[in-house]
């Protein structure tokens, strides 16, 4: 990171760090900041160019008065804790700030050429909701956001209850009560920033131009490329993959089950028959899942621990796995931008034999079950690489490498493979992607 800091320094680009997912000061300095500079330069001679990525909610936080940094922060840590998906979260996250939903575009870039380059974390590509949509028209409203708020049951005295003066707000937007000035006007398709060309006759663009450099999709069939290439058979689930991240992971071991039944080789079985494909198998999903925290865990306890949707995704499939007694699946679950949750790990990759094998380092002192109750899988991966006990060798244990699917070894090697992948930031983010082998 020093070392690409250095670079873009060379090149006349400032940089401003901040805070991700939950926005701090540093993100309203760096956002007025670049609000500012766009009211002082924009001119019809000025061309914009605007980089957008997942984590621009957070990064790019400028409040609307009267509201400030702690009522955002407040309302980031709620949305997240009540298993919004990221789609609906920024409907309302829009309706807060000075510069999303299309206002960097139409209230601070206006009369500039405006040029975005977009690189999607969302299911869809919704151009809207990507970092809120800074640069292109907003379709949602007040409305929509308070349906959100009742749907996910975020008013004062519920669980997750946003703060009192966000409340105030969307409902004075719904009201109509509210002042709009220039700078907090809703940002609309008719606006002359986004329905606008520049040019003659021959050759003429919009004003503001969007395109889409990249997505979940490119990464995903990437993957089944690769995996082509190593000899398994590829099944794209697809790239919209949502939902609870615990009955997801359900879903994937029942589809690795159903083709570990090919392994039987009999004739008749009807696995065989209806296959999904031939086995080495590697079925491949993206998308994005949700956690949604609960008061109180099915043990009485009412704590939450640390983790992420990836890390639970691989902690319930482990114990699926295990449950199944399958010692020829490994299932990865990452987040394309190396972080998952409040953690420095990516994801987890598991296998039948992963439960046990963490179990036995930590001596038994945490459980697996436990762990999945409180939404801990950092922690309970964790304590294996935290330990210093030897990992049990046994037949069952699973091999998890880079090798081809035909790589044969012996089934008494023992790997020393810890649960948590922790790649560091890669510098991209385009969601989530699974990826299940069978072999």
């Amino acid at each position: 990171m020093i070392e690409e800091l250095g670079v873009l320094k060379e090149l006349n680009i400032e940089v401003r760090e901040a805070s991700h997912p939950i926005p701090d000061e540093r993100s309203v300095e760096a956002a007025n900041e670049v609000l500012e500079l766009l009211k002082q330069e924009a001119s019809e001679r000025t061309l914009v160019v605007c980089c957008i990525s997942g984590g621009g909610s957070a990064l790019f936080c400028s409040p609307r008065p009267p509201l400030g940094l702690t009522d955002l922060a407040d309302t980031n840590a709620s949305l997240l804790q009540s298993g919004m998906a990221i789609q609906d979260m920024n409907v309302i996250r829009k309706r807060l700030e000075r510069g999303k939903g299309g206002k960097l575009a139409s209230h601070f870039a206006h009369p500039s050429t405006l040029l975005t380059l977009v690189l999607s974390d969302i299911i869809g590509d919704p151009l809207d909701l990507i970092a809120s949509g800074p640069t292109v028209p907003d379709p949602s409203n007040w409305e929509m956001a308070v349906k959100l708020v009742e749907q996910y049951q975020l008013n004062k005295g519920q669980a997750n209850a946003l703060p009192q003066s966000v409340l105030e707000l969307l409902q004075q937007g719904v009201d109509g009560t509210l002042d709009d000035d220039a700078d907090d006007a809703p940002s609309t398709p008719s606006h002359p920033m986004f329905c606008t060309s520049r040019g003659n006759e021959n050759e003429s663009s919009m004003l503001s131009e969007t395109i889409l450099v990249g997505n979940n999709e490119l990464a995903v069939m990437a993957a089944a490329h690769e995996a082509k290439q190593r000899g398994y058979h590829p099944i794209v689930l697809g790239t919209r993959i949502e939902g609870e991240a615990q009955t997801v992971a359900g879903v994937y071991t029942a589809m690795a089950e159903q083709l570990s039944r090919q392994r039987r080789q009999e004739r008749q079985d009807n696995a065989l028959l209806y296959s999904m494909c031939p086995l080495p198998a590697a079925i491949i999903a993206g998308g994005e899942t949700t956690v949604t925290l609960q008061t109180t865990a099915n043990d009485g306890d009412d704590w939450t621990g640390t983790g992420g949707r990836n890390q639970e995704i691989g902690l319930a499939a482990a114990l699926q796995l295990q449950t199944w007694q399958l010692r020829n699946v490994v299932l990865a679950s990452v987040g394309t931008d190396g972080t998952d949750g409040p953690t420095d790990a990516a994801g987890a990759i598991v296998d039948g034999g992963t439960v046990a094998r963490v179990e036995h380092a930590n001596q038994g002192s945490y459980t697996a079950q436990s762990a999945l109750q409180h939404h801990d899988a950092y922690t309970f991966f964790n304590s294996m690489e935290e330990s210093s006990s030897p990992i049990p060798s046994s037949p069952t244990t699973t091999r998890i490498t880079t090798s081809t699917a035909h790589d044969e070894t012996d089934s008494n090697t023992t790997f020393n493979v810890f649960p948590l992948v922790k790649t560091g930031p890669t510098g991209t983010n385009v969601a989530d992607v699974c990826i299940t082998l069978v072999r």
